[in-house]
């Protein structure tokens, strides 16, 4: 297994997923859960996610290919998804279904796409592309299942954090995550949109 390929995909990876900068947005999301619906909609969100990035990496440029979907298309649509989100965030909205299950949070937005979100998939693809044999897929591979278990971590200590913050707190938290997901989805979206300017051509 090449350990220069594995060091530097699972680094790109973290950097993108950003472990800590989710705490927020989890426990917004998640306030109204108690520890155990919690711990499963962390885990929910890490396996969602793994499928996802793993299926774009063995299969992403025929799927984009064949859907004639372009991955700055998939940046626009993720960032329009996370505005959403964000909104019902600065509103205190919830769901209560969400709130009662957790289910749906595990799969959107924490799974899809703030998880499996353009900026992982298209590192996972562009890894896969640049892996040299099976031993260098497997690198790639290990490299997701070992991000995946360190932001399983992060969050799995998001109930430890929520009893430090308190009601107040953790609604705070709330509030700014849902600033700071409206900042991402606005700036995914223009990624998206420059990026879809890019490929046209002129005239």
């Amino acid at each position: 297994m090449d350990l220069y390929l594995f060091t530097s995909t699972l680094l790109t990876l973290l950097v993108i997923l950003d472990p800590p900068g989710l705490l927020p947005v989890f426990l917004g999301l998640t306030r109204r859960m108690d520890v155990a619906e919690r711990h499963r909609s962390a885990a929910s969100a890490c396996l969602v996610a793994f499928g996802v990035i793993a299926g774009f990496a063995l299969f992403g440029q025929q799927i984009l290919d064949y859907l004639h979907v372009s991955i700055p298309a998939l940046q626009v649509a993720g960032g329009l998804l996370l505005l959403l989100i964000s909104l019902e965030l600065l509103q205190g909205k919830s769901n209560g279904d969400v709130s009662e299950e957790g289910t749906n949070v595990a799969i959107v937005p924490l799974g899809i796409p703030l998880l499996a979100g353009p900026g992982s998939i298209v590192a996972i693809m562009l890894a896969v592309r640049h892996a040299d044999g099976l031993a260098d897929v497997v690198a790639v591979g290990s490299a997701l299942a070992a991000a995946m278990v360190l932001v399983y971590v992060s969050l799995r200590f998001a109930g430890q954090i929520s009893r430090v913050l308190r009601r107040s707190g953790t609604t705070l938290a709330s509030r700014v995550a849902g600033l700071l997901l409206a900042g991402i989805s606005v700036q995914m979206a223009a990624d998206g949109v420059f990026g879809f300017l890019r490929t046209q051509p002129l005239g």
